[in-house]
């Protein structure tokens, strides 16, 4: 590891900006984002020094919309229009408006300045050592999340802004013993705290399903591939929700959690997050702690999450040979990830 620095740390200093050596380095990569000097990306390997992340693998801090892909046109988009931060929480901002109100919402409603009812809708605490963390409704669902974006007419310190404002936390990215390239926070992480988006390439369908088939192995391909489809409906009147679901592969391009493994009980989840509703089908995937995570603990995620158990072929060796075992070693294992 210390090999693959070198280069970077002495020598990158004297070479422009764009050169085409600095673009090629991860440390540089990683170097680039406006949140370094405060929030950085810092890589370690501790157990096998000869090893390096992928070198044809780029870091980006946002995700990369290709051929075929493109977002909402400007005359389909909106905004809210509260007249203050305060009023994002409730049932009256546009942006909550798809968003289940809480069950005993009918007893605690607040007047608005209109004098109507307003029912929390709010997906995070607003107040105290809690503020900013998804309440538990949420969490324990799997709810989509509505927030405030660029279109509106809050501003960037609206309490419905946690994943629009971005990783607010440090992340190492670690060589563990035994599952290649893990993740982790050097600061303790509260439950419902928002940690990273996943990014990648934002692509068709269509070619997914050519990456999978020229890739080496087409399982090992379905680590990276997210479907974008939990608002796919083909009944909708949007083509795009109505189409095969667009896919986030961030084998290539992505963002540190590209390198987040997989555990049968993991200590975070990921959510559907919605800015503008008008781009339902490029919605971000934000992980979130689902329990308190100590500094220093590898961060997981499980990659099959809401699918349904593996049947009873998958005990059977036949059924099993051409399956992708599970490596996470946790109590709740469940052999295999597909």
């Amino acid at each position: 590891m210390e090999k693959a620095t070198e280069r970077h740390f002495f020598e990158h200093a004297k070479l422009e900006p764009n050169s085409l050596e600095r673009q090629k380095c991860h440390w540089c990569q990683l170097r680039s984002f406006a949140t370094h000097k405060k929030l950085p990306v810092t890589i370690v390997n501790e157990t096998d020094d000869g090893a390096t992340l992928p070198p044809h693998f780029r870091f980006i801090d946002k995700s990369i919309l290709t051929d075929g892909v493109s977002p909402a046109e400007q005359e389909f988009r909106s905004g809210c229009q509260c007249a203050d931060d305060e009023e994002c929480m409730y049932s009256s901002c546009l942006c909550l408006e798809e968003m289940a109100p809480d069950s005993d919402a009918g007893s605690g409603d607040e007047g608005g300045r209109d004098g109507r009812p307003r029912r929390k809708r709010f997906a995070y605490h607003s107040h105290g050592a809690k503020r900013g963390m998804l309440r538990s409704r949420i969490l324990h669902s799997r709810e989509p999340i509505y927030e405030c974006h660029s279109g509106c007419s809050c501003t960037l310190r609206c309490p419905n802004r946690v994943v629009e404002r971005g990783r607010q936390i440090p992340l190492q990215i670690f060589r563990t013993d035994e599952r290649g390239w893990g993740v982790r926070c050097p600061v303790d992480l509260k439950k419902g705290q928002f940690v990273d988006k996943y990014l990648g390439e934002i692509i068709t369908g269509k070619e997914a399903d050519r990456r999978r088939a020229h890739s080496s192995m087409a399982k090992r391909k379905d680590v990276y591939l997210f479907a974008l489809d939990k608002f796919s409906d083909e009944n909708s009147l949007d083509h795009r929700l109505a189409g095969p679901p667009l896919e986030v592969d961030g084998e290539f391009m992505s963002g540190p959690t590209r390198f987040i493994n997989h555990s049968c009980d993991p200590n975070m989840r990921i959510f559907a997050r919605v800015g503008d509703h008008a781009d339902k089908h490029i919605h971000d995937l934000a992980l979130f702690a689902i329990r308190d995570i100590a500094a220093g603990e590898e961060l997981t995620f499980d990659y099959v999450d809401g699918l349904e158990e593996l049947d009873s072929d998958a005990h059977d060796p036949a059924m099993t040979k051409d399956m992708t075992p599970c490596l996470c070693r946790s109590k709740k294992c469940r052999r295999w990830l597909w």
